[in-house]
């Protein structure tokens, strides 16, 4: 009805605007001259019409329509007006409902934009129950795991037992799998070829973890969270080695690292010597003694790079180790970032020797055995030469070795 309606209204509009035009047209022009000379012939289907409109009769009612002069002038106003009424009526109602439209457009965008959101969120609410069912899973299964690890026992024992203990009904409940190869990556000790995540070497009894520099680049080498040295109860140092960390070249060869970073780990001891860098840090250190030497060089900055052949991160978190040994024996060694946090040790040194570096920081670490501020536990020699010196913030106060871990 609504479209029928309007319709109806511009027709209107359409024919009276018209009809008024004619009227005043005729009255004040002389319509009769013009007319009268007006013939229409049309032939619609072959049927022909021909109307002439000068004939006698036309003329007579158009003749009396200019003799009425004033009253058929107002008459053709009047029906004018009409139609420009109808046309300004019908222009009103589309400009006022444009808004009306507009506005249902935005608000049935918005709605459409709530249901996408909504179903968005749905979905990842179902990953993130699904993601934290799995955790919990796992969580469960490694428990037993991890509760052996807690109380001291190396990776390897750990997984022994619970493969030897977990098998009901002929199916072992733990994979054997999981434990068969060792793997630096889970923390187990053995000598690794930078960067396999498998030992080359590993010898019964042996809890050293070492990593063996060659000639392949290794993008960043991250050790965090370890128990070092005589710290857990069972450990001991190996035979004829004073360290509980060591890096560094052998064999007159040097290691190359882009960034060493040494951070919130605890030692004896904490010594570096014959080291050449560009910038070193030594920011927040806490020893019972310390001999920093600040010596100038000529180090460069320093980035390993290696493009696609260069060797993906090595990480480890968490493990109990005799000794942790990072060196390059037979070639200069490269690593772009290496990264030593949270190491907590006891019996030994972490010494740090024959390197080059791009930047090196020492940051917050807890140094000492108790022997009184005489004997520096923490010392920089004068073979450390560097650019660019921070130190600041580091203070010598009475630090004694932590009790072992039973």
């Amino acid at each position: 009805m609504k479209i029928l309606r309007t319709i109806l209204v511009y027709l209107g509009a359409v024919l009276f605007t018209a009809i008024g035009s004619v009227g005043i047209w005729i009255t004040f022009f002389d319509a009769i001259r013009i007319i009268r000379h007006i013939e229409i012939r049309v032939s619609p289907f072959n049927f022909p019409i021909w109307v002439d409109l000068g004939h006698p009769n036309y003329l007579y009612y158009v003749r009396l329509f200019e003799d009425s002069g004033y009253y058929s002038m107002a008459g053709s106003a009047v029906v004018l007006l009409m139609g420009i009424g109808l046309f300004v009526y019908a222009l009103q109602s589309a400009i006022v409902a444009t808004p009306g439209a507009i506005v249902q457009g935005i608000v049935a965008s918005y709605k459409a934009v709530i249901r996408w959101r909504n179903w968005l969120l749905e979905k990842v609410e179902y990953l993130q129950s699904e993601s934290a069912k799995w955790k919990t899973t796992f969580s469960i299964l490694m428990a037993p795991y991890n509760l052996l690890r807690y109380f001291g026992l190396s990776p390897r024992i750990a997984g022994g037992l619970l493969i030897a203990s977990t098998t009901v009904g002929g199916s072992v409940v733990a994979n054997e799998t999981v434990f068969a190869d060792r793997s630096f990556s889970r923390g187990d000790s053995g000598t690794y070829s930078a960067p396999a995540d498998i030992p080359i070497q590993y010898t019964e009894g042996d809890n050293t973890l070492r990593i063996v520099l060659g000639t392949t680049p290794v993008r960043e080498i991250r050790i965090e969270n370890v128990s070092v040295g005589t710290i857990y109860a069972g450990s001991a140092l190996p035979h004829n080695q004073t360290s509980t960390v060591m890096v560094g070249g052998l064999n007159n060869r040097k290691l190359e690292i882009g960034e060493l970073v040494i951070e919130k780990s605890r030692c004896k001891s904490m010594d570096f010597s014959s080291i050449t860098a560009h910038t070193v840090n030594v920011i927040g250190n806490a020893s019972d003694g310390q001999s920093i030497n600040t010596t100038p060089g000529y180090g460069r900055m320093r980035a390993i790079g290696g493009g696609h052949h260069q060797a993906e991160a090595m990480v480890t978190s968490g493990g109990t180790y005799d000794r942790i040994h990072i060196d390059s024996p037979d070639t200069n060694g490269k690593i772009d970032k290496l990264v030593l946090s949270n190491l907590y040790t006891k019996g030994g040194s972490c010494s740090f020797s024959q390197l080059d570096i791009g930047t090196l920081t020492i940051l917050k670490n807890e140094i000492g055995e108790g022997n009184g501020f005489a004997t520096k536990e923490f010392s920089i020699a004068n073979t450390v030469t560097g650019q660019n010196w921070t130190v600041s913030d580091n203070v010598e106060v009475s630090i004694s070795e932590p009790a072992t871990i039973q």
